[in-house]
């Protein structure tokens, strides 16, 4: 990689990581977009997704958590779940083309989700309702397993499920989700290097990036800072992103 794919990439990390964190989110979805538009190789895809939000993540969940935005019953009800099953995604080796369909799939999804729960912020004055056990154990189920095969944390479909049920307070949405976006990328990212023993190229550079990223964001995010254009933004990038990991 030249100097200036590395310079472009450290920027569009970085840009990620900000405006990702700012939300609660650690911006596996956005790393994933990143990468598919300045054509990464598709087996590094995974892994340095997974990495990357391991850090930013573990930032975003200290900010959140220090505020007291967490809920640590309902997060307990998604994760006990999810980490098994984000393990045996992060173990589960697809080839290409496949990763590249599912991928796509997966950004365009991310930005119907970020659309649902643009709307659902909109609405902030709901009054928050217990999540039933067993509701929390198949979504929690189903998310961890995507989390772990496409190399993401989950917590870009968690948020708006939380809000659109109601189970969490939109501020406590973050820091579930931060939390829970940490843990099921440190799952799988063990279950991938216990069966791809594989080190990504240039990975240092995109470490540094998403860390300054995810420390403005998530500062930003605990503040009072208007996130609507930030989410239409966000869509935006994914939607384009996964056309072009499916179709080109």
């Amino acid at each position: 990689m030249n100097l200036e794919f590395i310079i472009i990439g450290i920027l569009c990390f970085f840009t990620i990581a900000t405006l990702y964190s700012s939300v609660g989110h650690a911006g596996a979805s956005g790393y994933l977009a990143v990468m598919a538009l300045l054509a990464f190789p598709s087996q590094e895809i995974k892994a340095t997704s997974l990495i990357l939000n391991i850090l930013v993540a573990s930032i975003a969940s200290y900010r959140y958590l220090k505020e007291g935005y967490f809920d640590k019953k309902v997060f307990l009800y998604f994760a006990i779940f999810s980490i098994p099953l984000a393990f045996a995604g992060g173990y589960f080796k697809i080839d290409d083309k496949a990763f590249k369909i599912l991928a796509g799939i997966f950004l365009i999804a991310s930005s119907l989700m970020i659309a649902s729960k643009t709307i659902q912020k909109a609405k902030q004055d709901y009054e928050v309702v217990p999540v039933a056990f067993w509701k929390a154990g198949i979504i929690g189920s189903i998310v961890g397993f995507i989390s772990g095969l496409i190399g993401v944390g989950g917590g870009i479909f968690l948020s708006p499920i939380l809000m659109l049920g109601k189970w969490a307070s939109p501020k406590n949405v973050s820091g579930i989700s931060a939390l829970f976006i940490l843990v099921n990328s440190v799952i799988a990212l063990l279950g991938y290097i216990s069966n791809i023993k594989q080190t990504p190229a240039n990975i240092q550079y995109w470490v540094i990036a998403v860390i300054l990223g995810g420390l403005l964001g998530s500062y930003l995010g605990t503040k009072k800072v208007k996130t609507t254009g930030i989410y239409i933004l966000l869509a935006i990038v994914l939607v384009s992103a996964g056309i072009k990991m499916i179709f080109f």
